[in-house]
């Protein structure tokens, strides 16, 4: 069974559950990107996790990732390692 670790954070009142996930990502297409979003989102709420799942994955020195536009600013704010530090979560389906 796959398993995907997760960072399960509430951030100014908004839970969030943001998803590490490989570089490759980046390169997916739209369909492939909203699949795999899909998939982490339906076991995270399995799970019991509540929130908007966030995809983020390294672009070089920078982090990538798919958020709805009003957070775009906390996303550009933190980094690769502080995701990495706030993974508190494994979901699996």
């Amino acid at each position: 069974m796959p398993s995907f670790k997760v960072a399960h954070v509430r951030e100014q009142g908004v839970d969030l559950i943001i998803a590490p996930v490989n570089s490759s990502f980046h390169h997916m297409s739209a369909a492939e990107q909203t699949e795999t979003i899909d998939a982490i989102e339906a076991a995270a709420h399995s799970a019991g996790l509540k929130g908007t799942v966030v995809p983020v994955w390294q672009v070089g020195d920078r982090m990538g990732f798919i958020a709805p536009q009003p957070w775009h600013p906390f996303f550009r704010s933190i980094s690769w390692s502080d995701v990495l530090t706030n993974v508190n979560r494994e979901v699996s389906w």
